[in-house]
This record gives structure tokens, sequence and C-alpha cells, in this order.
């Protein structure tokens, strides 16, 4: 899979990201990111331990850059807890998240909020700070609308294959 970012800030790291993945099984992904105002490149690997299944939740383990706004090569590493809510339509998660811009742990939450006609809400919390998220998706591709902080827009684009 493949995506692009723009968030409307003044700080130059996090205005533009570009991502690549690729499952090398079914339960491991790894890819990287490129953050080109910096020409960084960071490392994306997330490991599910538990797949979700019917009465139980995913569980997975990942790392990627810290979070919106994080100065260059800062990482941050996780594991994050998820699961689907169907009476709710919706994928509440929660995530104990070492940042190596705090020198520290945090706790990251949220919830994908299904809406119709392919579209989603997803309210969330980084473990510093608020997003609100709104995707349309589509088998193959994704387009999302960002409001960064509660205060700058963004988009962003996905693509699989």
């Amino acid at each position: 899979m493949f995506s692009g970012r723009y968030v409307d800030t003044e700080l130059a790291r996090p205005r533009w990201r570009f991502t690549a993945n690729l499952r090398v099984a079914r339960t491991l992904q790894v890819g990287a990111e490129y953050n080109p105002a910096v020409a960084e490149v960071n490392p994306l690997v997330t490991w599910f331990v538990l797949t979700e299944g019917e009465r139980r939740p995913a569980v997975f383990f990942g790392t990627s850059s810290d979070r919106i706004g994080s100065p260059e090569g800062t990482q941050s590493y996780y594991v994050t807890v998820a699961k689907y809510l169907a009476p709710l339509r919706s994928s509440p998660y929660a995530s104990v998240n070492y940042s190596e811009w705090d020198s520290g742990w945090n706790l990251p939450f949220g919830a994908n909020i299904e809406l119709p006609g392919g579209c989603s809400l997803r309210p969330m919390y980084d473990g510093q700070r608020t997003h609100l998220l709104g995707t349309y998706a589509t088998e193959r591709w994704s387009a999302t609308v960002i409001w960064a902080w509660l205060e700058s827009p963004g988009v962003a684009f996905s693509i699989g294959f």
C-alpha cells in the first residue's frame, strides 16, 4: 500500500509524508516512511500477535515515526488492542506507546466509526493531542480529510495493490 499526506502547518517535517507498506506474512507488515522536508526515512512495522476473532480483539506491536509534529529521527514503539463492535459499527482502539520524543510512555486511543456510503469518522488522541479524520474508502483506495490538533487541515490519499 502507498499513501501520501499533506497537513497545512508551519512545521516543515509533518507537512508532507509518504509511506509504503508490504505485507510479508499474514500477520506482519513492513514498510518505510519518507518525510521529504527533512529527507528522512523511517521504518514502519506492524506485527499482529493476535488477529481479531468473533470474541477476541486484535493485538499488535509496531513502530513508526513519533506523532504529528515530532522532531526528525524520533520513533514510537507501541502495542495496540482493537476490536470491531458490530452493534456500534465502530472499532475502538487503545495503545501503550513509548515515545522517543517524550522519552516516556503515553496512551493513544480512538475509534473508527462507520458511516453510510463507504465513509468513516475517526476521533483520536495521539497521547498528547487530539485529531479528527473523515475518510471515504473503496476496496482499493481511500481519501481522508484531516483536522490535525483540531486546528490544522490536511488531506491523505492511499492506494493498495
